[in-house]
């Protein structure tokens, strides 16, 4: 006949075993909870990873537009400055596209894409996104009008190029205020005509090419209001890109 010892020794050891066996409960919330947040953890990184992609791509998509849209407006209203003797090339370079140096349109491409990407960049940064007149009409009519600007400067005869450049002046401040109205907006234009400026300076004393008529050192009076009207148009260009269609269009 078993002792009550032997019997009490006998069920301690088989509720020992089967602690053994199954876990406690904090045990087993622990390592499901630690297998959860493995989980978790690797899906907002696959998140994370197709998020980032899908912006590098929409930034390399919006600036391949900016670029189009810049070497598109240098090929044109170059030809303009050119037909109305406003620059002059030399010979050797006139029987290339649209009679233009071959250099001028991948340069006003690339700048159109660094300031086009700016803006937004830009506006974000100071936490002030531009919602005055986010419409693609707003923005071809803004282009017309630069387009215009620029036509402007190679038709118009004044007396003298105060008169011209204190007429294109008001001109480009009036396209700032008809389709931007924004202090980034009126910085960076003022940024890139000064710094466009300063660069067609350089390449003029160069003898790359040069301008009729310079009063302003080597150049035109009148360029920093093309250059700032520029900068301008393609901000609200590169604005409506980066809006990608997310956004209701701001009516007045």
């Amino acid at each position: 006949m078993p002792r009550l010892e032997d019997h009490c020794w006998s069920c301690s050891c088989s509720s020992k075993a089967a602690e053994a066996e199954h876990p406690s409960g904090a045990s087993w919330f622990a390592s499901k909870a630690e297998e959860m947040m493995s989980i978790i953890t690797t899906v907002l990184g696959s998140a994370y990873g197709s998020l980032h992609c899908g912006r590098v791509a929409n930034l390399v998509r919006r600036g391949l537009v900016l670029f189009t849209v810049g070497v598109f407006l240098a090929l044109v209203l170059n030809l303009l400055q050119i037909q109305r003797n406003v620059t002059l090339f030399p010979e050797e370079v006139m029987t290339t596209l649209f009679s233009s140096a071959w250099w001028i349109p991948p340069c006003c491409g690339t700048g159109a894409a660094v300031v086009g990407l700016l803006y937004p960049c830009l506006d974000s940064h100071l936490g002030e996104p531009h919602k005055f007149k986010r419409e693609w009409a707003s923005v071809m009519r803004c282009i017309a009008v630069f387009v215009g600007i620029n036509h402007a400067s190679a038709k118009l005869d004044f007396d003298n190029n105060v008169q011209l450049s204190l007429t294109l002046a008001a001109l480009s401040l009036g396209l700032w205020w008809t389709f931007d109205r924004s202090r980034s907006g009126f910085g960076l234009g003022i940024t890139t005509a000064f710094l466009a400026t300063v660069i067609t300076q350089l390449l003029v004393y160069n003898g790359v090419y040069q301008y009729t008529s310079p009063d302003f050192l080597y150049v035109r009076s009148w360029l920093p209001c093309i250059f700032f009207s520029g900068g301008v148009t393609v901000g609200n260009i590169g604005r409506q890109l980066a809006m990608g269609g997310s956004e209701k269009p701001h009516m007045d």
